[in-house]
């Protein structure tokens, strides 16, 4: 008689390469390891109790599952993120529960541990990647303890190469799965956006409009699909934010006094956490992260967080998927949002606002403040001496920490506020305030009576269009009261009404925005404009310091001294509805500039 057999051992020469030969002997306790996605994936109670039924269904005889280790969360997190969301609590899963997989292998690794191999359902319940899964495989190994999957053949005494063929193959499948799974998403997702629906909460200053699901199927069970609508008081806001942000040039700080300053009139954001988390103010991050929303241009953009992938982390705008025209009410011009996006602000090292001085101290006032810079980048700063007024750059005063900064630098350099203020007058005389400026004028004037006839002509059909939506509704109301409730034709006939109501909420949304835009009384004022052009030309220079900053802030004029001897450079931006027509086109970015 083989010894083998007569000490109860198998009658087969076992593999060096095989488990270790201590599961040959007596009970064998094992760690059933389990996991299973999110809540909105699976149901995580019944999943769970599948994969152990399973798993313990696979085992030999007097082999023992004596510890359960699972986890409810994503198979594609590193194993650095395992195991910390703490959502396995929120579900009632009759099974005892020692920890997760970060407290398996810490037990593994301990010469007490409670086990001598792991059980699971398959290699994927351990990770969707076949990185992390090796991983585990290997630490594991490194510990003496096998790992075997209920999916997956269980050889003892054997070689275990075509073990590990077949658990290289599953492990290959699963990692494709999970890829494939994604791409095709990713792909879904992107023609979600581009045919301009939204995905997520709407942004502030928007308000999400449901429609029916186009496919039947998922409208039968209540989906819908929505696209963004400006959202009264708060719409109003945003587009606020930006023309302070880029006309009047105020940084973060300004705007949100002036927004807190009226919350009635500008109503505060709330945090996606909700009600409860909201401070009930503005803050200067809420408005940069405003400013920084491409949708306020109109455009459906997606993919601007990597959400999952690290964490909520900015993507690089190159990787953004934009609808590839505009589909809502834009907000903030396109124009304008490159501008306040793609190039540093001219108020940067300056005071914040638009007035001449602001700080409650200043005794004296100066035009030109935060607009002057010298060559050496640096702005130039107001002084008065005997009655006239200079701007100066002197680096030595605040950079004595730094003597190499400003090598070569002139001690002082400095250059008259009323020398500028002319050149400035005839500047702008020549550029802005040309002498055909009247009769453009004029010409936009009769354009805009023009468009005040057309603007009427389609109220009046709009209202037309009202009228008959109202009347169509009524009758379908009659003929509905003559079904009985489950008649497939009372049915059809409130799908028709809903259709109805969808289109005179859309044609009273029209007319609203029709009649907020329409023109105003000062239109009226437009002659006595044209009149005054040619004497404001003449008396520029002359006209109050409130007056002139208004203009220079609006036309965002810089002024560049370029060294002593060589003559300033003057730069404006004009507003985009000052520019010339453009050609149709790709939006581009904010409108010419003179020099």
């Amino acid at each position: 008689m083989n010894p083998g057999m007569a000490a109860g051992l198998p009658d087969v020469a076992v593999s060096p390469f095989a488990p270790p030969g201590g599961l040959l002997r007596g009970e064998v306790r094992l760690a059933w390891l389990g996991r299973c996605s999110t809540q909105e994936q699976q149901d995580p109670r019944q999943s769970l109790l599948r994969q152990f039924e399973r798993s313990r269904s696979a085992l030999p005889e007097a082999w023992v599952v004596v510890c359960h280790f699972y986890d409810v969360e994503s198979g594609r997190l590193g194993l650095n993120k395992r195991g910390k969301d703490g959502t396995v609590e929120r579900f009632e899963v009759p099974i005892p529960r020692d920890g997760g997989i970060q407290e398996l292998l810490a037990e593994a690794a301990h010469p007490g541990r409670r086990f001598d191999a792991v059980i699971c359902e398959s290699t994927a319940r351990v990770a969707r990647r076949m990185f992390e899964s090796l991983s585990v495989e290997r630490t594991l190994e490194e510990a003496g303890v096998p790992l075997f999957a209920w999916n997956e053949p269980i050889k003892i005494g054997g070689g275990r190469a075509q073990q590990i063929l077949q658990r290289r193959i599953n492990q290959s499948v699963a990692e494709y799965e999970v890829f494939n799974a994604l791409e095709t998403s990713w792909g879904g997702l992107c023609l979600h956006v581009r045919e301009g629906w939204n995905i997520g909460k709407p942004p502030y200053g928007y308000t999400a409009r449901r429609y029916r699901h186009p496919n039947p199927v998922k409208a039968a069970k209540g989906q819908t699909k929505s696209r963004l609508e400006p959202d009264g008081t708060r719409a109003h806001t945003v587009t606020q934010i930006a023309h302070w942000r880029y006309h009047d040039r105020l940084g973060y700080a300004a705007i949100v006094d002036r927004l807190n300053a009226d919350p009635a009139l500008f109503p505060p954001p709330i945090p996606p956490g909700g009600a409860a988390r909201a401070r009930g103010a503005w803050g200067k991050s809420a408005v940069a992260d405003l400013l920084r929303n491409p949708k306020y241009t109109g455009y459906q953009v997606f993919n601007r967080r990597a959400s999952r992938s690290r964490s909520g982390a900015h993507n690089d705008p190159a990787l953004w998927v934009w609808s590839p025209q505009p589909v809502h009410e834009p907000l903030i011009p396109k124009w304008m949002y490159d501008a306040l996006t793609q190039k540093p602000q001219a108020n940067q090292g300056s005071r914040a606002g638009n007035t001449i001085n602001v700080h409650p101290q200043t005794n004296r006032t100066y035009v030109l403040r935060g607009m002057l810079l010298h060559a050496c980048n640096r702005r130039m700063f107001g002084k008065h001496r005997k009655g006239i007024t200079y701007y100066c750059c002197q680096p030595e005063a605040n950079n004595r920490g730094r003597p190499d900064a400003y090598a070569g630098h002139p001690k002082t350099t400095y250059i008259r506020e009323d020398l500028l203020l002319d050149a400035l007058a005839a500047f702008y005389t020549d550029h802005v305030l040309r002498p055909n400026q009247p009769e453009r004028l004029a010409a936009e004037l009769e354009r805009a009576q023009h468009r005040s006839s057309a603007q009427q002509a389609e109220r009046d059909q709009l209202h037309h269009l009202l009228n008959d939506y109202t009347r169509r509704q009524h009758n379908l109301l009659q003929q509905a009261q003559n079904c009985p409730a489950d008649d497939p034709y009372a049915t059809a006939l409130r799908h028709v009404y809903n259709d109805l109501e969808a289109e005179r909420t859309s044609t009273l949304a029209t007319l609203h925005n029709l009649t907020t835009t329409a023109p105003t009384e000062a239109v009226g004022t437009m002659p006595e404009l044209l009149d005054a052009l040619p004497y404001l030309a003449r008396h520029l220079a002359d006209a109050p310091e409130e007056l002139l900053r208004r203009l220079f802030e609006t036309t965002q004029l810089t002024i560049r001294l370029h060294s002593d001897s060589d003559p300033v450079a003057f730069h404006i931006t004009l507003p985009d509805h000052h520019q010339p027509p453009r050609q149709p086109g790709p939006p581009t970015n904010s409108g010419g500039s003179h020099e």
